[in-house]
């Protein structure tokens, strides 16, 4: 099957567009298996060849600064990378496409895709954790951090791929897995489709393009129309549940959803449900979703720093149920937070500590709702923390999940939740 994908890249002027992991992926492969390709990269950042090996023969142009989305019209193919947004972008008669979208072109028969605005890390990775336990030679893939160029050497005829996808790495695919499970679709990532609609329709690509025979799972409340998809259709919740208590790993009621979507996916990849519900209690729950970080100074911590929309923070809320302290707010993606804001207005939390542009959007709305929270506002993760210090007694509970993205002080998710566990780690520590 790689050879397929050489083939369609063979002849043709290539510009990888975005040079973070999945970028340096499509060169990795480019500069192994076609030396002679003219190549392009483009990328806002400086580029850093330093760790890539180059075929000396090779042909490479850099395009940075910018301007850099000004080279697109020059190449023949361009694989971009999902966070970069082409809304408005001239193009010219360059073929837009992606690892994704040229991967699924080949493997999509063997291939279990999971989408959903949240839980779909959660879902992919016990899909994942239940076939290998089966013995299914089980290949994880995608948004969770691996790009699938990477793993394409390793599949055989009998594994398979399951692949998280996100709304930006189906917005260009033409193909849609033989598994297809969509969660949920919530407002999220505005600033890169522009509209509601445009994100959800990138959600829909997962069906579109399903083959009689193919399977769809997906939630009750955002199946489309059998007119887009010709697949086998399976909806939850399931009635009646195959799914009634949820293990201490997976807590809360969005995770019965996630569990019931993987239940039924690796059912229709040939795992007896019996086996399949065995194997889940085995699963342990990713960082940053939830995480109970521990107890330190008398107050108990969790890590939901992957909450960068309203229902995941709402979700949170409610399976932790006494929350004393919470933590709102980051980078502001334009979403609306008037279903959090009414949330919180008839579940008042007792000290709610908001950060960023979008903390100052649900602060604001939580002063017209008249709410009866303690307010306060912090700069950094180590200012909030003394809050908590200040206030909190024994017993409370603190909760970081921020209903919105972190990109304005910080990486990624991931670096902010890892700031707030090593900071709880050492709460009221002498």
């Amino acid at each position: 099957m790689v050879d397929f994908i050489v083939n369609e890249l063979r002849h043709k002027r290539i510009l990888i567009l975005g040079f973070g992991r999945e970028g340096k992926s499509s060169l990795k492969f480019i500069t192994e298996k076609l030396m002679d390709a003219e190549t392009g990269i483009a990328d806002q950042q400086a580029i850093d060849l330093s760790s890539i090996k180059l075929h000396h023969n090779q042909k490479l142009h850099l395009h940075t600064g910018p301007d850099y989305l000004k080279a697109i019209p020059d190449y023949d193919l361009v694989l971009k990378s999902p966070g970069i947004s082409l809304r408005g972008v001239p193009t010219g008669k360059a073929r837009i496409s992606s690892q994704t979208d040229l991967f699924l072109a080949y493997f999509a028969h063997q291939v279990i895709g999971i989408s959903g605005t949240k839980g779909k890390s959660t879902t992919s990775t016990l899909i994942h954790h239940i076939l290998s336990a089966a013995g299914f030679d089980s290949i994880l893939t995608g948004n969770i951090g691996i790009p699938c160029f990477d793993i394409m050497h390793r599949i055989t005829d009998e594994s398979p791929v399951v692949f998280e996808l996100s709304a930006n790495q189906l917005e260009n695919v033409r193909h849609s897995p033989h598994i297809a499970v969509l969660l949920n679709i919530f407002e999220e990532h505005l600033d890169h489709f522009g509209t509601y609609e445009a994100y959800r329709q990138a959600k829909y690509n997962l069906m579109r393009y399903c083959q009689p025979g193919d399977t769809m799972i997906c939630h009750r409340d955002v199946w489309p129309s059998d007119a887009l998809c010709k697949a086998n259709r399976l909806l939850f919740p399931t009635e009646p549940a195959i799914v009634t208590v949820p293990p201490l790993s997976l807590p809360g009621q969005h995770n019965s959803l996630n569990i019931e979507a993987a239940l039924l996916a690796v059912a229709a990849a040939g795992v007896p449900l019996d086996e399949a519900r065995r194997h889940v209690l085995s699963f342990k729950g990713l960082p940053h979703r939830i995480e109970l970080v521990g107890t330190f100074g008398g107050v108990t911590f969790y890590n939901d720093s992957i909450a960068t929309i309203p229902e995941a923070a709402i979700a949170a809320i409610r399976t932790i149920e006494k929350v004393d302290f919470l933590i709102l707010g980051g980078f502001d993606r334009g979403i609306a937070y008037q279903s959090l804001i009414d949330f919180l207005s008839a579940n008042p939390v007792q000290h709610i500590l908001f950060t960023g542009e979008a903390g100052k959007r649900i602060s604001d709305g939580l002063h017209l709702a008249g709410t009866n929270s303690a307010m306060h506002y912090f700069d950094s993760m180590s200012e909030a923390m003394k809050i908590v210090d200040k206030l909190a007694k024994d017993g409370n509970t603190c909760l970081l999940s921020p209903a919105a993205a972190s990109y304005d002080q910080y990486k990624n998710f991931e670096q902010r939740g890892d700031l707030f566990k090593q900071l709880a780690l050492n709460f009221r520590n002498p």
